[in-house]
């Protein structure tokens, strides 16, 4: 049940996103060009946060014709971009890139984080969603949610799961699907993706759960088998990989999302002055294209849709988190 501190909260969340602009300085009108435009990315290079903010920022580049550069701030979940946003100038120079594990499910898993989602940052637009995947080790010989039950009885002591997050969505898609089929799977901490790909391809883990732009060309490289998808349909980047929903779990279907932030200070002009920018590029087909060859599910937005849809995948992240027996740290 939630609490009424919670709809408080999830209230304050949607209303001080798609408003805090208001507050910012009103001289702001159009995006600057004299000088470099900066992309924080809260994660390292190379991964798909960085991968589609790369592509992103190489069009933008042409279309804006300056400098646009990311840029790397790892650390504390993919927080510490939300914390060099906040500080740094909101004149439209520096803008966010980053996914709902680095937002929304930080604010429900913190006690305290490096900046307020609430108050610090404002949403400028929706890129896309993306959902969770249930993989397991090709070792085990399994091609299916149905086979890899059964395997699961006749191998209960290997009832477990990698995760490279714990108390992430990709966690909780792994904890609701072993419920869901009457098996409880034990989830295992690694430190990031790539080590838990590695241990399924030479089956040290029996299973995994992580994001498709992680997973996929690994499940087409033979290195893991993904026998579920966490979306309501099959995925456009991998229309072969069933969902969750059609497998009789339609209630375990969720997805994660990309999407631009600004300073909260900076100006409602520039807001939309970059919503209009972010939406144009992201539209075009050869960037939709690129984008879904990523695992990305391209779903634009204004800046209040964006704030409504981060509001409500707030509550469902709390619902998810105490379903699992998880309490904020």
């Amino acid at each position: 049940m939630v609490t009424p501190f919670e709809r408080r909260s999830v209230l304050r969340l949607a209303c001080g996103a798609a408003l805090a602009p208001l507050l910012g300085p009103v001289w702001a009108q159009s995006i600057p060009r004299g000088g470099p435009i900066l992309i924080l990315v809260g994660y390292p290079a190379g991964g798909g946060t960085d991968v589609m903010a790369r592509l992103i920022a190489d069009r933008l580049k042409d279309r804006l014709g300056t400098q646009v550069l990311v840029e790397n701030k790892a650390g504390a979940g993919g927080a510490l971009a939300g914390a060099a946003l906040r500080d740094a100038p909101a004149d439209g120079s520096v803008i966010m890139y980053a996914p709902s594990s680095a937002t929304i499910a930080q604010k429900a898993m913190k006690k305290s984080m490096p900046f307020d989602l609430d108050k610090d940052l404002a949403t400028i637009a929706l890129v896309g969603t993306v959902c969770s995947v249930f993989a397991v080790s090709p070792t085990l010989g399994v091609r299916s949610l149905p086979e890899y039950v059964e395997w699961l009885r006749r191998n209960p002591a290997r009832a477990s799961f990698g995760t490279s997050a714990i108390g992430s969505a990709n966690h909780f898609f792994g904890m609701e699907l072993g419920r869901a089929i009457g098996i409880p799977l034990e989830p295992v901490g690694y430190k990031g993706a790539a080590p838990l790909v590695a241990d399924l391809s030479a089956g040290h883990a029996p299973a995994g759960t992580g994001g498709l732009t992680d997973y996929l060309a690994h499940h087409r490289n033979d290195k893991l088998r993904i026998i579920a998808i966490s979306a309501p349909k099959r995925a456009a980047a991998a229309p072969e990989l069933p969902s969750i929903a059609e497998l009789g779990h339609p209630n375990l279907a969720k997805e994660s999302f990309y999407g631009f932030y600004a300073s909260s200070q900076m100006s409602p002009a520039l807001v939309e002055a970059w919503n209009r920018e972010l939406r144009a590029v992201v539209e075009e087909p050869d960037m939709r294209q690129r984008l879904t060859g990523l695992g990305l599910e391209v779903q634009t937005s204004t800046p209040q849709e964006f704030a409504e849809r981060q509001a409500r995948d707030y509550l469902a992240f709390v619902a998810s988190m105490k379903a699992a027996g998880i309490e904020p740290e």
